[in-house]
């Protein structure tokens, strides 16, 4: 994680009631005894400690403690609603953690001292006690009658079940996963575990297969991914639709433009327009299916993350060209009797969409899993690998006779007399007579270049 305290560097620590937190050794003790914490929901806390002075807008935390994830609101709740629990607050009658109204929250316990930190406190240096096996016993039993209890549905019963499987985690994976056993709910109870495992640094292995009741455990965990999915990957979709319809349009207005000021063009001035906006329409339009697949593998799929996105993103855009490909050869057959056939469809797009994925997921590595947001230079990368990954497919696309966007619409055009659109220009300044090889692979590939760049700057945009 980037964010980087400034006590740390000062190795100051924060005294607070019975409580101490260290942010240069990453701890929180309550009276001499360390109390586990996932190191975000300490982030969290450190982050409200030292910024008391003030309400902590709830964006700032999301830019701060998750700042190279997406997740949802409800994860934000979780952590305070843990943070709480931890501290013994009250949200009711808060002494540490008050919700500000459409804001944030802010950390109000009045007797804050900030001291040197020497180390381990003396009371664990002298003492460092076993941790109480029955306790431990009790708080696994808990948690397990949290996750084995009947659904009730909302975001509160899920966000109730998550923290009870990071516990679990915190308290000992294979020591939950011994109690749970066959007892009744256990497939939906492994599942949670299975999930939140990625989110608990050091937490142990939970392995479906050989396990009771396999099937059933992958078909929770399976729904249990898709509902989140559906909500974590509906405004990121739509993100990467609109980088894909800007880079459509730039690249089809700069391509017109130079279509129309070469020598021997029979364009008009406003054909780059019409071409910026056609670009705009099938760029929007590709990326839309692109990314929503790629949302969607990120959201689903977290141990196989390389292979996901570019299996999720081919299908994504194998589906978008076939459907864009069926009611373009309805439309001209219906309206003029013409044959589209050569025009690209499925096939190009499944291609296109799964080396974009690849290019995508090499370029934002996360072991964990997850919805990356790189930003920066990272950011950068990311279009950049992805937009290369898409140049390189649709250039041996276009290499063996397929066609995609310019090439579909250069088809076209001579499918109709007088039209204005020609690429016969550009052919001859790559010199070729008419669109050959090399005029359809260069054209191609800038599309391809243009189209992965946009789709990957626009998935990468952290919502609001």
């Amino acid at each position: 994680m980037t964010f980087l305290m400034a006590s740390a560097v000062g190795r100051w620590q924060y005294r607070f009631g019975p409580f101490v937190l260290s942010p240069s050794r990453r701890t929180l003790a309550r009276d001499g005894r360390d109390v586990p914490l996932i190191p975000r929901y300490l982030d969290l806390l450190l982050l409200l400690v030292e910024r008391r002075q003030e309400a902590v807008h709830r964006q700032l935390i999301f830019d701060t403690v998750w700042n190279d994830v997406i997740v949802s609101d409800s994860a934000l709740t979780q952590a305070v609603r843990i943070l709480r629990r931890t501290l013994g607050d009250d949200p009711r009658e808060p002494r540490f953690i008050r919700t500000v109204s459409r804001h944030g929250y802010q950390f109000v316990f009045p007797d804050v001292s900030e001291e040197l930190d020497g180390g381990a406190p003396p009371a664990v240096a002298a003492a460092a006690p076993a941790r109480d096996e029955v306790l431990v016993v009790d708080a696994i039993e808990e948690a397990l009658g949290r996750l084995l209890a009947p659904e009730t549905g909302g975001e509160d019963d899920e966000a109730a079940r998550r923290e009870a499987a990071e516990s679990l985690h915190v308290a000992g994976t294979d020591a939950a996963l011994a109690r749970l056993d066959r007892r009744p709910g256990h497939e939906r109870a492994r599942a949670w575990l299975r999930d939140a495992r990625w989110d608990v640094p050091g937490a142990g292995r939970v392995p479906l297969l050989g396990s009771p009741g396999a099937a059933r455990t992958l078909a929770f965990l399976f729904r249990l991914r898709l509902r989140r999915a559906w909500r974590l990957a509906e405004e990121r979709s739509l993100a990467a639709s609109l980088g894909g319809g800007v880079a459509g349009f730039l690249c089809g207005l700069s391509g017109g433009a130079v279509l129309w000021a070469l020598p021997g063009s029979r364009m008009t001035s406003t054909v780059p327009i019409v071409l910026g906006l056609l670009g705009m329409a099938v760029g929007a339009t590709g990326a839309a299916g692109v990314g929503a697949g790629m949302s969607a593998a990120e959201a689903l799929v977290r141990s196989w993350r390389r292979g996901s996105l570019a299996l999720f993103g081919a299908l994504g855009g194998g589906f978008i060209g076939a459907a864009a490909h069926l009611v373009g050869q309805w439309t001209l057959q219906g309206l003029f009797g013409r044959d589209l056939s050569p025009v690209g469809g499925g096939f190009e797009g499944l291609v296109i969409g799964g080396a974009v994925g690849l290019g995508y997921a090499l370029a934002t590595p996360r072991p964990e899993g997850g919805m990356a947001t790189p930003r920066g230079r990272d950011r950068l990368l990311a279009a950049l690998a992805s937009g290369v990954a898409g140049a390189i497919a649709a250039a041996l696309l276009a290499a063996t006779g397929s066609h995609l966007g310019a090439m579909s619409l250069d088809f076209m055009a001579k499918s109709f007399p007088g039209s204005q659109l020609s690429f016969d220009p550009l052919a001859r300044l790559l010199g070729e007579a008419t669109p050959g090889p090399w005029t359809r692979i260069a054209i191609s590939a800038g599309e391809g270049m243009a189209f992965g760049s946009g789709l990957a700057w626009g998935l990468t945009r952290r919502p609001r």
